[in-house]
């Protein structure tokens, strides 16, 4: 199947909810506000649900904070939300708990073997401080690293993939044909990259495409909701099933 992946020259990334396990991250880090207001009845969808919705409505109404007070906001309206009590040095550890967000297991292995081919590239909605505790636990140099910090603003926005196609061409030569879009979140990244009519990998982590009868029920986790599944040219459930097809 490589053959297919001959043409493209870079693979850029979406990381949390592709590369690092952000879900099971925020899960953790929600624990220490259920358990002190005795709410272990709040569920991890429900819970991860109304984070995306309040992560989703706090950078569209301020693109340039920087996504640790991002995390931050998010806790303090998700403890108001579901009447908890909480305090600034608990929303803050909320915020701290990107450096912990662990890697999926097949993620460094996966970005090694990519690496012998392709280029690559990380395109994340978090700042440089935050994804440099991530960089650690994948294992790979990338080429180059865009964050919403760099770009102000955050992904669905159009300019942070214009200013990463910008940034390849100029620092790499690199145009829009030798691009392959790497990414888990339908919301965050196939929306707008078909938009920008970038080739894309849809990393499936949750089994969407092959889930529900009406994809709407599937489980989206801590990402938005769609209000239809854009196209994409490819699909795998595992980075590892994807560097396999296209190492070749």
């Amino acid at each position: 199947m490589g053959k297919y992946f001959s043409k493209y020259r870079v693979l850029t990334f979406d990381c949390y909810g592709t590369l690092i396990d952000w879900e099971r991250g925020i899960w953790d880090a929600l624990q220490p506000i259920l358990t002190e207001n005795n709410r272990l009845d709040l569920t991890k969808a429900s819970a991860l649900q109304q984070f995306a919705a309040l992560e989703s409505n706090q950078q569209g109404a301020s693109p340039t904070m920087r996504y640790s007070s991002v995390m931050q906001t998010v806790h303090a309206r998700f403890a108001l939300d579901n009447q908890l009590t909480t305090t600034d040095e608990m929303n803050e550890k909320f915020a701290k708990s990107i450096a912990d967000w662990p890697s999926f297991p097949d993620s460094s292995d996966a970005l090694c073997a990519l690496q012998t081919k392709y280029k690559l590239v990380i395109l994340s909605n978090v700042d440089r401080a935050g994804f440099a505790a991530s960089k650690r636990k994948l294992g790979v140099e990338f080429d180059a690293i865009y964050t919403a910090e760099d770009i102000g603003s955050y992904k669905p926005d159009l300019r942070n993939f214009k200013y990463m196609l910008r940034h390849l061409s100029a620092d790499f030569g690199f145009e829009k044909c030798d691009v392959l879009h790497v990414a888990q979140s339908l919301h965050h990244d196939h929306t707008p990259a078909r938009k920008m009519e970038l080739a894309n990998v849809w990393i499936d982590r949750q089994n969407i495409s092959r889930g529900a009868t009406d994809w709407k029920e599937s489980n989206f986790g801590a990402t938005a909701l769609v209000d239809e599944v854009p196209e994409t040219d490819f699909v795998f459930y595992t980075m590892e099933e994807f560097a396999r097809a296209a190492v070749g």
